[in-house]
Order: structure tokens, then sequence, then C-alpha cells
């Protein structure tokens, strides 16, 4: 098998993008802003819809193609599932406040093995770019329903700690925190493979809150899934991923927390990859993936998914890359 190089797939959205995953991808923009996220390799559908899931340039549904060879596709012993799932996600507007439940939430309402931890690199950002992250002192939980209730964005929004974000910044986002990214930003995202979301506001946003933002629960349920505690200081930077060189060509950009969940590697000129199941995003310049069984070009805006049978890997050219791999 060999790496195959994936084209966008961009599932209609509730907020609106700025174009800049065309202007990274180099393709063509129809002008649709409500299609601002790129869902790269996925065996995802969107939450109570049918799109989201990626196809192979054959047209066969990735998802499809791995349950037909499950272990020439993510190895032995890793099942049929990536147990990932990465996006390019343009922030035209200031996405809104929201969390995603825990595993153990997720298993006791939803039916599903998977939460939604989430990590995001900076691709670009606007001057000025902010992201926001956990409450900066202790919630109520009715405090919480009656801000919800009200649709208060302003007061919700201030309840959050500013962090200021610049390209090439990392932080993980554990499940159940209060997080939102504000607009003029590029980001990756890695993530477990669902798409709960619970909304605690939604003013200005093509979504009926009150009717989609609790994922059928009703918010007295859902609400019970945010972390209502004060992040201070040191919880907000134990989430900043460190750049830890792990060998030449391949640093890592996550804090070790986020190897439950999922690995991300920056990756250069010379990297050399061990066999895995990997969605390579190239983020600059250009330069050519080799495999036993060829080699894939590539530029700024590529999407590769490298299938476990593809053997070593190794990355040549001006460039650098995000490598997302499953947990370990």
């Amino acid at each position: 098998m060999r790496p195959v190089s994936l084209g966008p797939n961009l599932p209609r959205s509730f907020y609106h993008g700025s174009g800049a995953i065309h202007r990274l991808r180099g393709t063509a923009d129809d002008g649709d802003r409500y299609r601002p996220e790129d869902w790269i390799a996925s065996t995802t559908s969107r939450f109570g819809r049918s799109d989201g899931r990626s196809r192979l340039p054959d047209g066969t549904l990735l998802a499809d193609a791995i349950a037909a060879d499950p272990t020439s596709w993510l190895g032995p012993g890793r099942g049929s599932q990536p147990a990932l799932l990465v996006k390019l996600l343009d922030a035209g507007q200031r996405l809104p406040l929201h969390v995603h439940p825990d595993r153990e939430f997720a298993a006791a309402h939803l039916h599903s093995g998977y939460g939604k931890t989430e990590a995001w690199i900076v691709v670009h950002a606007e001057p000025d770019s902010a992201v926001y992250v956990g409450f900066d002192r202790e919630v109520g939980a009715e405090e919480l329903a009656k801000l919800v209730a009200a649709g208060d964005s302003v007061t919700l929004l201030g309840l959050t700690n500013r962090i200021p974000v610049h390209p090439g910044d990392a932080l993980l986002i554990p499940a159940r925190t209060p997080h939102a990214i504000g607009p003029g930003q590029l980001v990756l995202e890695l993530q477990e493979p669902t798409d709960f979301s619970v909304l605690l506001e939604w003013e200005g946003l093509d979504i009926d809150g009150p009717t989609e933002g609790h994922l059928g629960l009703g918010f007295p349920t859902a609400l019970q899934t945010v972390d209502r505690s004060a992040w201070d200081a040191e919880r907000l930077a134990a989430l900043c991923g460190p750049r830890t060189v792990l060998r030449p060509g391949v640093s890592r950009v996550l804090p070790a927390a986020a190897e439950a969940f999922f690995v991300a590697e920056l990756c250069a000129d010379g990297a050399e990859l061990e066999p895995a199941f990997a969605v390579l995003v190239v983020i600059s310049g250009a330069g050519k993936l080799t495999a036993a069984d060829g080699m894939t070009p590539l530029r700024a805006g590529s999407t590769v998914v490298i299938p476990y049978a593809a053997g070593p890997t190794q990355l040549h050219g001006q460039l650098q890359a995000i490598r997302c791999l499953p947990p370990r």
C-alpha cells in the first residue's frame, strides 16, 4: 500500500470561514463561507447527519477501505477504528463558547466509547488573535444554566481566560473544558473521533441553539459535562505544548497528557517516520514523501493519509508538516 493524497472534505457548518483553507491548499474558492472545516482522512460523520466522512480518490469511503483491511491500514492489534479525527479549521468569526463531553459522559448518555478531547496547532493567526479556555473562577451550576438560557454571550465569554496565540502555538483542550477560538485563525485540530458539542452560547451563528445545542439531551443533562471549576495560570500553562525534539527532523508539539488521545509531530526535511497509520498535513513549503513503493509530492496544504502497510517513510524538502497519529 502507498500513502494517499486527499482532496478537500468540507461539510457545511453553522459558522463562517474566511477562505483560509482554500488559500493554504491552493484550491478554487467557490465563495461558500459556511464550509470552514476540512475533515481530513475522516471516518466520522457529523452529529445527526451523514456527511463528514472522507473518500479516497477512487470514491471509496475511507471508513469502508479500513473496514475491509484493518491490519494493512491501522497495523496489528489496532482494531478497525483509527481513533482519530483531524481537521483544518478556519475561524472567519469567533466560534461559540462550548464544551465537549468526556468518555464517561459519552458512554452514559451518547452510547459512544469516545468523548472529544482535542488539541489545536495554530497555522495562521491575525494580529491580536486569541482563544478562550476555561472559566477564570468557579461558576455555579445554577448560574451557568441561567446564563445559557438567557443567551448571555458577553458575560459567558467574560468568565473565560483569554489566551493570545501566534502561528506555531499548540494547546491541548481536555474534554469538559469551556473553550472558543477567536476570529482570524487557521487551526489544525486533532481530536477524538466524534462530533459531540454542547453550546453555551450561539449569538450571531446560523444554528438554533435551544434546539441543537445540547446533543438531544436537554440542557439540564448536557450541562452536567461542563467543567465549572476555575482555571488558574498553572493549569492553563500545562495545556501548552513544549517543542521537544525526538530525533532529527521530528519534534513533539503537544503535552505528554495528549498521548492518551492522539499524537502530533512537527516534521521537516530528513524526518524518518516509522510504520504507522498517520495523517500528514503540510503547513508550509514543498517537498516529497518517499516510501518503499514510491514517492508522493507535497506542498503547502497537501493532506495525505499514510497506511501502516506503507512501511517506513521519509520526508524531503524545505517544508514543515504535522504528522497526526492515534494514541500510542
